[in-house]
């Protein structure tokens, strides 16, 4: 079907205005009655998050999403997006995205009064009517608001006419969504001009009072810590913000690694599969909560979800160089590849107290903890006493993350048992079976059934 073209033919058609709030709503009503989910790929918010953002819309309010680091706040902001109607219609060539019905600014307005229903439209995709603004120090009014154009004053115009103006990127957001992450970071005075767009409309730009009733949605991000300190964000503009939502990390380990498997960056190796055996995903995923807990580290920065996603990344890259170098066809990662996480963990969490050892003395306790939370959850005792008692007959097994896999099948088969608790882990490729020794004998180290001796690069397991 032929899109109008004209006002006129707009008209014709029946379409009618719907403001902003009205049509988020309108859609996310349709979303509901078919189930579909309102915020696809966004995991462990079900029964938190995502119903207080659906009561939010459809009471029409603003929303300040309050949360650390890697909760996704951004993310659900611009998948709002979706909320929107596939395309809306504008006048063509208006800065604003204008309302071909019902203009506000002053150009269009004239144009409209002198061409009427032959005013040429176009149609503004969903994409186009995002705006995002990180906020910082430096930001000025003229960046979110607008400005006087001199060139335009240079052509004639007065400075209190409406022409006269550039406008910013708020006004450029209008009949959109508009997000401001980090809202507390804007100084107080642009505070304050965003207390009139969302409430009163009136924009003063180098003292002139404009009247701009801007259709906006406005949804600002947050940290708990800097929002609710007095004299970072105006009380006012708090007031403003119809709904306060708190996000928050993942409550389930299930959920870190649903979100590690999604947001993990993959790239094709010809003649190489990766197979992540899913207690070492449980072993990151366990790093991460139990740094949450950590009375070390600084909860009030957070620890990120992306900590988890790059400990995983790393951990899946350290067991593939070691299978390119061999010629393995397939890579698992190890225990012993665990030490591939400093880097990517030390660089995302904040110390409390800078003690002896420092970040990574910290984390290597978190990783033991972690490891040995996951084997108990695998193996109970009397499960491994076969191994045990194999190993008090003097057997010993050697170690290393640059081992072959074929050398763990040989060691295992000396220790019968040690081979069926690898079958319990599901381990049949022979990379997979050397992932599942290494778990096995440390877990045992760390159970304080076998002791463990590092040397020459090499791990030693015996009683």
């Amino acid at each position: 079907m032929t899109r109008p073209r004209t006002v006129g033919e707009l008209r014709a058609s029946g379409y009618t205005t719907r403001s902003v709030k009205q049509e988020l709503r309108d859609n996310l009503v349709t979303r509901l009655r078919s189930g579909e989910p309102l915020f696809p790929g966004i995991v462990g918010y079900e029964e938190s998050v995502v119903p207080q953002i659906e009561n939010a819309i459809l009471s029409g309010q603003d929303i300040v999403f309050l949360g650390e680091r890697g909760q996704a706040k951004t993310r659900m902001a611009r998948l709002l997006v979706g909320l929107l109607d596939e395309s809306v219609p504008a006048l063509a060539g208006c800065e604003i995205s204008d309302d071909p019905l019902a203009p506000i600014c002053a150009a269009c307005r004239g144009r409209l009064a002198e061409a009427g229903d032959r005013t040429e439209i176009t149609w503004v995709p969903r994409d186009r009517r995002y705006g995002e603004k990180l906020a910082t120090p430096d930001i000025t009014i003229a960046d979110l608001i607008g400005e006087v154009d001199p060139i335009k004053v240079a052509e004639g115009r007065y400075l209190s006419d409406e022409l006269t103006i550039h406008y910013g990127l708020l006004p450029r957001t209008n009949r959109g969504i508009f997000a401001i992450n980090e809202l507390p970071d804007l100084a107080e005075r642009i505070q304050v001009g965003l207390l009139n767009i969302m409430e009163e409309r009136d924009v003063q730009i180098r003292g002139y009072k404009v009247r701009l009733p801007l259709d906006v949605y406005v949804v600002a991000s947050a940290n708990p810590e800097d929002y609710t300190n007095r004299g970072r964000i105006i009380t006012p503009l708090k007031d403003r913000f119809g709904s306060q939502i708190r996000t928050h990390y993942p409550r389930q380990l299930e959920h870190e690694i649903a979100i590690m498997d999604a947001e993990r960056t993959t790239f094709p190796v010809d003649g190489v599969r990766a197979i992540s055996p899913a207690y070492m995903k449980q072993v990151v995923a366990e790093l991460t909560h139990l740094a949450r807990k950590s009375s070390e580290i600084s909860q009030r920065s957070g620890v990120s979800v992306r900590v988890s996603i790059c400990n995983y990344e790393n951990l899946v890259s350290n067991a593939l160089k070691r299978a390119i170098r061999l010629g393995e066809r397939e890579a698992a990662p190890r225990v012993s590849d665990l030490a591939a996480i400093v880097a990517s963990t030390t660089g995302k969490i904040e110390l409390e107290t800078l003690g002896e050892g420092g970040e990574e003395k910290i984390l290597g306790k978190l990783v033991q903890k972690a490891v040995l939370n996951v084997f108990n959850r695998c193996f109970t005792a009397a499960e491994l006493e076969p191994v045990v008692a194999a190993f008090q007959n003097g057997l010993h097994v050697a170690v290393s993350d640059s081992m072959p896999s074929e050398d763990y099948l040989k060691q295992a088969a000396q220790v019968p048992p040690l081979t069926v608790a690898a079958r319990k882990l599901e381990a049949l490729q022979p990379a997979a079976v050397a992932s599942a020794v290494e778990f096995v004998l440390e877990g045992l180290h760390l159970s304080r059934k076998l002791n463990k001796a590092t040397q020459a690069g090499r791990t030693l397991y015996r009683s």
